[in-house]
């Protein structure tokens, strides 16, 4: 049974006062013009995932303006044990705060109810960037096969950071620094495991045959095998730069164009979309053979630069997946090739606030 949202309202969200949205497990396509609010939905829908969503922003930048009171999204989720409720919110100036099934619990729950991956226009240029945006990509596809993946890298990061603050601070006492690189280095190798293994699973679910390119993605690892001897050998060099030099926070994803042997970095815009978009389509291919069912899947303004052969491949490729999958565009006819395999909505601005104008048959 697929795993779905059924009911989404958000409220002071953003450009949303109040919309509530009822779904039926179909993807799900959003149109309207630029500023009605649709990559604020898929927001409010990446918000029930652990992590700081899609735009990775601040409790605070997600109030609606100018009232600034604070916000709610409130879902059910149909999954295979039932129906669950979960709620997420933040006042103003306080940190964001998750229920679920009328009990509070750490972000890091919501990972056992849904995988859930996306693909925004920020992401076109991934591989252009700073390997800081790759690290993110890679681990939210870790975190869709394992979702403990988020607790050892929080536990990582912890320690690294007061390590860190022992490095600029100058301590040299080797005792403060053991139990952080202990910590470090068991969190390390499950990390490093976790992201190997992912890259794993999404090689053997490739599809050779799609009009999507294949690119065979590896991870570049700074990560010893031994990592808390190598982290006591490098403190010197560590403490003159003020922070740790070696480690999987220092690791990259590189892809090579598989057809062509070239390097995604050299290759075009639309061929470098197309990578992403192969790797989020053999992602849910191969949690649907893994887990029994495919993630939630959140793709933003995905289509408009298609043509009409890549678009109709792509919606077959979702709906083959029997995952809900939520695309934005700015008109209807991007997702006409859909037709009745997905619910439509159309979304327009009316003084600043979003409205669904309706649901298209």
């Amino acid at each position: 049974m697929p795993v779905y949202l059924s009911h989404l309202t958000l409220s002071h969200f953003r450009s949303h006062q109040r919309t509530r949205l009822v779904f039926d497990g179909r993807p799900v396509a959003l149109f309207g013009p630029n500023g009605s609010g649709k990559t604020n939905i898929l927001e409010a829908v990446s918000l029930f995932s652990p992590g700081r969503g899609l735009r990775r922003a601040t409790p605070d930048e997600m109030a609606r303006r100018p009232q600034a009171l604070g916000w709610k999204l409130r879902a059910e989720i149909e999954t295979p044990d039932g129906t669950r409720m979960a709620e997420t919110w933040a006042e103003p100036g306080q940190s964001r705060q998750v229920r679920l099934d009328e009990k509070a619990v750490p972000q890091l729950a919501l990972g056992q109810l849904a995988a859930m991956l996306w693909l925004t226009p920020a992401m076109d240029r991934l591989w252009l960037e700073a390997a800081e945006g790759r690290r993110r990509f890679l681990d939210r596809t870790t975190l869709s096969f394992a979702p403990d993946h988020a607790g050892h890298v929080l536990s990582y990061d912890k320690a690294m950071r007061e390590r860190n603050r022992l490095l600029r601070d100058g301590v040299r006492d080797t005792r403060w620094y053991a139990a952080l690189e202990t910590q470090m280095a068991e969190a390390g190798v499950q990390i490093t495991a976790n992201r190997r293994a992912a890259l794993t699973e999404l090689a053997a679910h490739a599809d050779p045959d799609s009009p999507f390119p294949m690119a065979e993605m590896t991870l570049d690892c700074s990560a010893p095998d031994d990592l808390g001897a190598a982290l006591a050998e490098n403190r010197a060099r560590d403490m003159t730069a003020g922070r740790s030099l070696i480690g999987p926070h220092r690791a990259d994803l590189r892809a090579v164009w598989t057809a062509k042997g070239m390097e995604a970095a050299q290759c075009s815009t639309g061929e470098q979309k197309a990578f992403l978009i192969s790797a989020i389509l053999a992602n849910a291919r191969a949690l649907s053979a893994k887990r029994g069912t495919p993630p939630i899947l959140l793709l933003d303004e995905v289509a408009a630069h298609l043509d009409a052969a890549r678009r109709a491949a792509l919606y077959d490729a979702v709906c083959a997946t029997a995952a809900q999958c939520f695309m934005t565009g700015t008109g209807a006819e991007l997702f006409a090739g859909l037709g009745p395999r997905a619910q439509v909505f159309a979304l327009s601005d009316r003084d600043g606030v979003s409205h669904i104008e309706k649901d298209v048959p």
